[in-house]
């Protein structure tokens, strides 16, 4: 795959090690930004953290490319965190593009150790949002709470798939365990290959499934919902 895709390698001696692929770096920072600007607005529309205090901290972002005067005529709080989000995701990508482009001999040479937005100019006030993240949204309450019962639906659905499949493949599977292979999509029931195969088969399967289809299932296998 690696010279496939051109990877430069970096090991030494034994060592198996190549060079990230110039894409990832844009994934990344892609990632990154959404997902730091949507969580932090998320959180203010749960009310994790208050309308004013956090529109503070997306200005100091997007001070140097707000409209003023469209963002003063905007008289709902609502209109003008979302002017404010839009503004500070397109910020962040075209610094992280600049980025790219100015360090584009070092990264297609595998010479780029860092993320785009380790170099972004904005890095103080992504660190900022993220920390007011982590202390307000990430460990509230609700949350944490959500997160636990999230572990213990991703591992009770392993769980029994993972026992069904490798049941299956040792020619002794149960009642239980057929029906439950049964409910799986094709390319998820085959235990024929190795015992490493199955287990991926297993973990592929609930890595594909969204929140609500986890939910769902749990329902269903712990006999909540018929």
């Amino acid at each position: 795959v690696a010279d496939e895709l051109g990877l430069i390698s970096t090991g030494r001696g034994t060592d198996i090690a190549f060079s990230r692929h110039p894409l990832t770096y844009l994934v990344e920072a892609a990632d990154d930004i959404c997902y730091t600007i949507i969580d932090f607005e998320d959180g203010i529309n749960l009310g994790l953290i208050s309308e004013e205090y956090a529109l503070e901290y997306l200005i100091k972002l997007v001070k140097d490319t707000i409209n003023t005067k469209k963002y003063n005529s905007l008289t709902i709080m609502a209109d003008r965190l979302s002017y404010l989000r839009a503004l500070a995701i397109n910020t962040l990508i075209s610094d992280a593009v600049s980025i790219f482009i100015e360090n584009e001999d070092a990264i297609l040479n595998g010479r780029f150790a860092v993320s785009l937005l380790d170099r972004s100019n904005y890095k103080a006030q992504v660190e900022d949002i993220i920390r007011l993240s982590v202390n307000e949204i990430y460990c509230s309450p609700g949350v944490i709470e959500k997160e636990i019962a999230g572990y213990k639906i991703i591992s009770d659905i392993l769980e029994v798939f993972t026992r069904a499949l490798v049941r299956q493949m040792e020619g002794k599977p149960t009642n239980y365990d057929k029906l439950l292979i049964q409910t799986l999509p094709p390319e998820y029931r085959n235990t024929k290959g190795s015992i490493y195969s199955v287990l991926l088969n297993a973990s592929c399967f609930v890595a594909s499934l969204s929140d609500t289809a986890a939910v769902h299932i749990h329902n269903k296998i712990s006999g909540q919902q018929l």
